[in-house]
Protein backbone atom coordinates (compact mmCIF):
# COMPACT_ATOMS: atom_id res chain seq x y z
CA UNK A 1 0.00 0.00 0.00
CA UNK A 2 2.75 2.46 0.69
CA UNK A 3 4.91 1.65 -2.16
CA UNK A 4 1.70 2.51 -4.54
CA UNK A 5 1.38 5.93 -2.29
CA UNK A 6 5.08 6.47 -2.90
CA UNK A 7 4.90 6.04 -6.83
CA UNK A 8 1.76 8.04 -7.04
CA UNK A 9 3.20 11.11 -5.06
CA UNK A 10 6.12 10.62 -7.10
CA UNK A 11 4.14 10.63 -10.54
CA UNK A 12 2.30 13.44 -9.25
CA UNK A 13 5.47 15.15 -8.98
CA UNK A 14 7.42 14.51 -12.00
CA UNK A 15 3.71 15.23 -13.72
CA UNK A 16 3.90 18.77 -11.95
CA UNK A 17 7.51 19.25 -12.71
CA UNK A 18 6.98 18.70 -16.36
CA UNK A 19 3.59 20.58 -16.81
CA UNK A 20 4.97 23.78 -15.60
CA UNK A 21 7.52 23.52 -18.16
CA UNK A 22 5.25 22.96 -20.53
CA UNK A 23 3.30 25.68 -19.32
CA UNK A 24 6.12 28.18 -19.02
CA UNK A 25 7.09 27.83 -22.93
CA UNK A 26 3.26 28.67 -23.76
CA UNK A 27 5.18 32.39 -23.31
CA UNK A 28 6.53 31.93 -26.70
CA UNK A 29 3.30 31.64 -28.48
CA UNK A 30 3.08 35.42 -27.29
CA UNK A 31 6.79 36.19 -28.69
CA UNK A 32 5.35 36.02 -32.28
CA UNK A 33 6.19 32.13 -32.53
CA UNK A 34 3.35 29.48 -33.82
CA UNK A 35 1.74 26.15 -32.25
CA UNK A 36 3.94 24.17 -34.89
CA UNK A 37 7.12 26.37 -33.34
CA UNK A 38 6.50 25.78 -29.85
CA UNK A 39 5.45 21.95 -30.53
CA UNK A 40 9.00 21.88 -32.04
CA UNK A 41 10.76 23.47 -29.52
CA UNK A 42 8.68 21.55 -26.07
CA UNK A 43 9.58 18.02 -27.90
CA UNK A 44 13.37 19.10 -27.83
CA UNK A 45 13.49 20.11 -24.33
CA UNK A 46 14.10 16.87 -21.46
CA UNK A 47 12.22 18.24 -18.68
CA UNK A 48 8.87 18.50 -20.93
CA UNK A 49 9.28 14.73 -21.11
CA UNK A 50 8.74 14.89 -17.57
CA UNK A 51 5.04 15.14 -17.93
CA UNK A 52 4.28 11.69 -19.96
CA UNK A 53 6.83 10.58 -17.83
CA UNK A 54 4.66 11.42 -14.58
CA UNK A 55 1.78 10.52 -15.88
CA UNK A 56 2.48 7.01 -16.61
CA UNK A 57 3.83 6.53 -13.58
CA UNK A 58 0.55 7.55 -11.90
CA UNK A 59 -1.24 5.59 -14.30
CA UNK A 60 0.49 2.37 -13.35
CA UNK A 61 0.45 2.96 -9.65
CA UNK A 62 -3.25 3.30 -9.92
CA UNK A 63 -3.84 0.32 -12.66
CA UNK A 64 -1.46 -2.14 -12.17
CA UNK A 65 -2.43 -5.46 -10.32
CA UNK A 66 -2.21 -5.65 -6.37
CA UNK A 67 -0.56 -8.00 -4.79
CA UNK A 68 -1.08 -8.42 -1.00
CA UNK A 69 1.50 -11.27 0.15
CA UNK A 70 -0.39 -10.88 3.76
CA UNK A 71 -3.44 -12.84 2.62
Amino acid sequence: MFFRAFWLLTGFGVSVSGGVSVIGYLNLLTTGHTFKEYWNFITYRPECYLLPIGIFIITMSIYLPYSNEDD
